[in-house]
């Protein structure tokens, strides 16, 4: 059984890119992630490999106004975080959201792989 502080622990870097994410901030966002990370479309799909490809990617994306991912669930097993979310986007049609499900595996304090299975964008 896994006790609440290393549950905590492990949940750490998942909430703080999280919040940085919000905040569109990608120098707070990028000291969450491990040099050599991996970001993948669920279940394979390599998107970005090692820090310097994830922040081109994000660099991107924050540029999109009303860019938010909200938390609606989120379960730690061991050192993997689950994370239900619904993210509000701009995407080339309009303001839409999107459910998504981001796994990540967390490694002395970074997030060393990232998985995300995204559902289908809803306009609103």
């Amino acid at each position: 059984m896994q006790d609440e502080s290393s549950a905590v622990n492990i949940e750490y870097p998942v909430q703080q890119q999280l919040d940085a994410y919000n905040a569109s901030d990608i120098e707070r966002f990028m000291q969450w992630w491990a040099d050599d990370c991996r970001y993948y479309a669920f279940p394979s799909t390599l998107l970005a490999d090692g820090a310097a490809q994830i922040r081109a990617r994000h660099v991107e994306r924050f540029k999109e106004p009303g860019l938010h991912g909200e938390l609606i669930k989120r379960i730690v097993v061991g050192n993997v975080v689950v994370d239900q979310e619904i993210v509000q986007r701009t995407f080339p049609d309009g303001r839409g959201e999107v459910d998504v499900m981001a796994i990540y595996e967390v490694e002395a304090g970074k997030i060393v792989r990232a998985w995300f299975k995204l559902g289908t964008p809803r306009m609103v």
